[in-house]
């Protein structure tokens, strides 16, 4: 049996994953961290990790950057994993979360989605060839309009895929309205459509001469993320220290 520590059990995603926990009798959540106390858990609730001393083997977070450090310090403290999956997080904080990975295992990733880890594969040998082709290479981002990251940690997950596999000599173009040049053949350019209730959708374009092809993912429930969360989460129990991601729950 997986014991975890929910932080953001609150949350929508919170909910789902505890809906998910709840049919798998393999895990259990002992314990809830979230901000808000609005609804009522099977588990206890604490506002902080400062007021937790629940045992468990794994931190699911799926909150916010916000007390990144109090989380990596409880953890570090317990010896317990955290399967990450928040996004936004600044240079400092991912220095943070390095140094933690030396002491604890961490699993991280910017989309917990199996098919966009899928994908990432499939752009590593996509961008090669189609790259060396002289094709050019756009990022549509779509998300839901109360997301506040721009653009998604998907969206360069996906470049950065990209971009290492192609010696990093592409930059990241975000907006062209304030420059009137012709487009650069070392970029890849990146939009972020913000609007309604859209879960989820990435399209990457390679527009060549006369032909585009089209890898493109559409997140329908945020059901999908709860599940690469929760798989994570019995793939890392136990886990010597270090830096995990989806790569590693795929091979």
């Amino acid at each position: 049996m997986t014991n975890i520590i929910l932080r953001g059990c609150n949350g929508k995603m919170g909910q789902v994953i505890t809906d998910i926990v709840d049919a798998d009798d393999k895990l259990v959540i002992v314990a809830g961290i979230d901000v808000t106390q609005n609804r009522v858990n099977k588990y206890p609730v604490y506002q902080s990790f400062t007021k937790c001393n629940v045992k468990a083997d794994v931190i699911i977070d799926f909150s916010t950057t916000n007390n990144l450090e109090e989380m990596l310090d409880f953890a570090t403290q317990k010896r317990i994993g955290i399967v990450l999956c928040t996004t936004g997080f600044t240079k400092e904080q991912l220095t943070l979360i390095n140094g933690a990975s030396k002491k604890i295992p961490i699993f991280r990733s910017a989309n917990m989605s199996l098919g966009v880890n899928l994908i990432t594969k499939l752009l590593k040998e996509a961008a090669v060839i189609l790259a060396d082709a002289g094709f050019d290479i756009e990022i549509v981002e779509k998300h839901h309009n109360k997301k506040v990251d721009a653009p998604s940690g998907t969206a360069l997950l996906l470049a950065d895929t990209m971009n290492e596999v192609l010696n990093n000599e592409y930059n990241y173009k975000y907006d062209r309205s304030e420059e009137r040049v012709m487009r650069s053949k070392k970029e890849i350019g990146i939009c972020a459509v913000r609007g309604g209730t859209i879960v989820g959708e990435h399209e990457i374009i390679f527009a060549g001469t006369d032909e585009v092809i089209e890898i493109k993912h559409t997140a329908y429930s945020k059901a999908i993320f709860a599940k690469g969360a929760v798989q994570a989460a019995k793939y890392l129990s136990g886990k010597s220290a270090g830096m995990y991601s989806m790569s590693d729950l795929m091979d």
